[in-house]
């Protein structure tokens, strides 16, 4: 039996720096030397919870930051930012709300083993292509494109479905101190937050890795337990 190590990453399908810190965590885990035996579990987070209906970026940035001008200036250092991860994000006119749906897609996704990419088509449609994720055709759209199936996709948007498993990944998070995203669960008990260089990364898996014991081989389990149970 192999030692294995499990990531949490909660993060919001609008958030523009959870898909800078996905790619920074990536790049980190392909240089951890056990990148192999670590189990990624994405989580959902919404960051506008109840707000309806969508609205430009603009116009939510506007009332938390200052004038138009300010906000400008705001998205194009994101978006040069992303330039330097390899990432191409126009985000002037994108719409902002709740991300309830998106993320119940992606718990089909999860389901049917194609999460990898749904996450990763819809950060693109949302940061590069400019779509919206509040809309049901293009919610279909994208789904399929990802791997899933349309009917199934129209299904889980029609009614609840992971709807309970959405908002246990919100309370989960909030129970952990997390009040934004990105934030990183790395072994269960070292929390990362927010889209750190992937050398920060890096330093959190090695001692998540060294800080995780090793599982008990069967035999010696056996040995130490008895036949008559294990001790106190």
């Amino acid at each position: 039996m192999s030692k294995t190590l499990t990531v949490e990453i909660w993060s919001d399908l609008i958030c523009p720096m959870c898909w800078m810190g996905k790619r920074r965590f990536e790049r980190a885990l392909a240089a951890f030397p056990h990148g192999d035996r670590v189990h990624v579990v994405h989580r959902a987070f919404r960051l506008q919870p109840g707000a309806l209906p969508p609205q430009p970026v603009e116009q939510m940035m506007a009332r938390r930051f200052g004038s138009a001008a300010d906000v400008s200036t705001m998205l194009k250092g994101v978006e040069q930012a992303a330039a330097g991860e390899g990432l191409t994000y126009h985000l002037s006119g994108t719409l902002v709300g709740d991300t309830l749906d998106a993320h119940r897609l992606m718990q089909l996704a999860a389901a049917k083993g194609v999460q990898a990419q749904a996450i990763e088509r819809f950060y693109r449609a949302y940061f590069t292509e400019g779509l919206s994720l509040f809309d049901r055709e293009t919610q279909l759209r994208l789904a399929k494109e990802a791997g899933l199936d349309r009917a199934a996709a129209a299904a889980v948007l029609d009614g609840d479905a992971y709807l309970a498993e959405v908002e246990a990944d919100q309370r989960r998070a909030q129970a952990l101190g997390a009040n934004g995203v990105p934030f990183f669960l790395i072994g269960g008990r070292l929390a990362v937050t927010g889209a750190q260089p992937s050398e920060t990364f890096l330093a959190a898996l090695t001692k998540a890795w060294d800080a995780t014991p090793a599982p008990v081989p069967q035999a010696e389990a056996a040995e130490i337990c008895g036949p008559d149970g294990c001790p106190l």
